[in-house]
C-alpha cells in the first residue's frame, strides 16, 4: 500500500463497516449513501490487498487480517479525536450525555440507587445505564454493549484494559426466618457443616451453571452440597430463599442491604470461602475522555464505601 496516496477517509468507512456490520447502517453512521460506502469498501480491498470482509446472511464478517486492524485502527481513530478535540473543562452541572456500565443486579440494589442521587445533585443532564455482563466473557461487555465501564470479580485482563480495585464482597449464608432446620442457630453464627451440605442451595448464575465457588471450597474439604435451583439475578436467588426451604450463599453487602425487608437471616459459611474483590475496568482508549473520567471518579467512590469492618 502506498501510504502517501491512501485516503485517511478510508479508516473511518473501515471502523464503521467493524462497528455495524452493513454498508447500510455503515452509511447511515457515517452520512454516506449505501453505494458511496461500497465504492469505499472497494477501494480498501484494493488498498490492504484482502477482501477485508464476507457476507454472512445478512451481515458482513470481518476476514481474518480484518480483525487484526479492528482494536488497533479504533483506538487510533480514539487518539486523533481526542488529538483533535478542542481543550474544554468538564463540568458535570452543564453536561449532557450517557454512561453505561455493565454488572450483576448487585449493583442494581448497591450502586444506582445511590448513583442516580449524585447525579440529581451534581449532574441532571447525564444519564447512568445499567446493562447484563456479557455471560462467560465479562471483559467483552466493554466492545458487545458497549459498556462505559464493567463491573466484575478481579480476573486477568488483557493489556487495553485498564482497572481499579474497588471493594472485597465476602460471601454470607442466608435462609428465611422460621426456617425449621435453623432452629436454635444464633444469627451470624457458622451454620454447621453438615446442615449446609443437608439442605438444597438456590445458586446465583446467569449462565445456568450448576457449580460455582462455593462448590469449588467444599470441595476443598471433601464436601459437597446439591444446587436445587439455579437463578440469573441476585435479587431472585434472595425471594427465592424468601420464600421456601432453599439456602444460598450471596454477597455479604447484599444480604445486609435486603434481610430485613425479605425477613432473612445471615450465617457464616462453614468452609473457607476467600471474598471476591471486585474491580472497575474500562477501555484505555477512554482514560482521558472528560465525561467517563468523571463518572469513574464518582461510580468508584460509592463502591469503595462498600469496603466495610467486617465485609
Amino acid at each position: 500500500m502506498n501510504f502517501a496516496t491512501f485516503d485517511l477517509n478510508l479508516l473511518r468507512v473501515l471502523d464503521a463497516l467493524f462497528r455495524d456490520g452493513s454498508t447500510v447502517k455503515a452509511g447511515a453512521r457515517l452520512g454516506l449513501s449505501q453505494p458511496a460506502v461500497s465504492g469505499a469498501q472497494g477501494r480498501l480491498r484494493h488498498a490492504l490487498c484482502d477482501p477485508l470482509f464476507v457476507r454472512q446472511g445478512n451481515r458482513l464478517v470481518p476476514t481474518s487480517h480484518a480483525e487484526t486492524l479492528r482494536d488497533g485502527l479504533a483506538d487510533e481513530l480514539a487518539r486523533i479525536e481526542a488529538l483533535l478535540a478542542p481543550p474544554q473543562a468538564f463540568d458535570p452541572a452543564t453536561a449532557e450525555g450517557s454512561f453505561r456500565i455493565a454488572g450483576s443486579d448487585f449493583f442494581a440494589e448497591l450502586l444506582m440507587p445511590r448513583l442516580g442521587a449524585l447525579l440529581s445533585r451534581e449532574a441532571p443532564g447525564l444519564r447512568a445505564q445499567l446493562v447484563d455482563l456479557v455471560p462467560q466473557d465479562y471483559v467483552a461487555s466493554l466492545e458487545h454493549y458497549p459498556a462505559d465501564l464493567a463491573l466484575i470479580p478481579d480476573t486477568p485482563l488483557p493489556g487495553w484494559i485498564a482497572h481499579q480495585p474497588l471493594f472485597r464482597s465476602p460471601f454470607v449464608v442466608i435462609a428465611r426466618a422460621g426456617h425449621p432446620a435453623l432452629d436454635g442457630l444464633e444469627e451470624g453464627s457458622t451454620m454447621p457443616m453438615d446442615t449446609f451440605c443437608a439442605l438444597s442451595h438456590v445458586l446465583f448464575s446467569p449462565e445456568g451453571n450448576l457449580s460455582a465457588m462455593g462448590d469449588a471450597a467444599l470441595a476443598r474439604v471433601g464436601r459437597a452440597r446439591r444446587v436445587a435451583m439455579t437463578v440469573p439475578v441476585f435479587s431472585g436467588v434472595c425471594r427465592v430463599v424468601a420464600a421456601s426451604e432453599l439456602i444460598a450463599l450471596v454477597p455479604l453487602q447484599l444480604a445486609r442491604a435486603v434481610a430485613a425487608s425479605l425477613g432473612l437471616r445471615v450465617f457464616t459459611p462453614p468452609m473457607p470461602l476467600p471474598p471476591a474483590q471486585i474491580v472497575g475496568i474500562w477501555h484505555r482508549r477512554a482514560d482521558s475522555a472528560p465525561l467517563a473520567r468523571w463518572m469513574r471518579t464518582q461510580v468508584f467512590a460509592l463502591l469503595q464505601e462498600l469496603e466495610a469492618p467486617g465485609a
